[in-house]
């Protein structure tokens, strides 16, 4: 059941085409502005358009469950309209994985301690676990997440690497991010984005060649040992 974008264009993107098969995982990367985040809403329907299939059905043009099922996207950041509502109520509104439970989630994310604390009332950080967790428990065929390291300290965005690596959680994952060393450690597939275009889309290997880095980030980093650094 492949995605597929086919030479879609508008005022940010410029004739974008790719096709990620079913169980493929993609980083897209690209600096602040270039159309990541407009390419993800692109792709799972939020910005509506024919251009986008999986396995030819248009995201789109399907409504509730049937799309939640197919393709989710997780924003960078946690917006809630009730102010009220709990980490656990949040949680039961996109529970549609029947393999995970809440708690099982809870205890993934080590967050089990914030189950009845108001969402209103999370940090920054805590809010990402959120967003991660309900991820778990949506576990559409494709996840497309925007930044999910934002706010993470070192210790909690270690624990979503070890997740994002598993290949038993989540079936498709599209990751957005700026984490050059997480990219690079994760090992997906790369699509890089200049000015709204493919620049870049291939395996993580040829992407991070020095040469290549050195073109497309203007010699501001390096690999280094086994890590993608930035150079000060």
């Amino acid at each position: 059941m492949p995605l597929k974008i086919d030479n879609y264009s508008n005022e940010v993107l410029k004739n974008i085409s790719f096709t990620l098969e079913a169980g493929e995982y993609l980083i897209i990367l690209g600096s602040n502005g270039v159309g990541k985040t407009t390419l993800a809403k692109v792709l799972c329907g939020i910005t509506p358009s024919s251009s986008v299939t999986i396995d030819g059905i248009t995201p789109s043009k399907l409504y509730s469950e049937k799309r939640a099922k197919l393709i989710n996207y997780i924003p960078p950041k946690l917006d809630i309209f009730d102010e009220f509502i709990t980490v656990r109520e949040f949680l039961e509104l996109g529970a549609l994985n029947n393999n995970l439970s809440i708690n099982a989630s809870l205890k993934k994310l080590h967050i089990t301690h914030l189950a009845n604390k108001t969402c209103k009332l999370l940090s920054s950080g805590e809010s990402q676990l959120l967003l991660i967790a309900s991820a778990l428990l949506h576990d559409a065929r494709y996840t497309i997440f925007d930044e999910p390291t934002a706010n993470l300290d070192p210790q909690k965005m270690q624990l979503l690497f070890t997740l994002l690596k598993d290949e038993t959680t989540l079936q498709s994952k599209v990751i957005i991010t700026h984490n050059l060393d997480l990219a690079y450690k994760l090992g997906y597939n790369i699509l890089f984005l200049a000015e709204g275009a493919v620049k870049f889309y291939g395996t993580s290997t040829d992407f991070f060649e020095q040469e290549h880095l050195d073109v497309l980030y203007d010699g501001s980093v390096k690999k280094n040992d086994n890590n993608i650094v930035v150079k000060l």
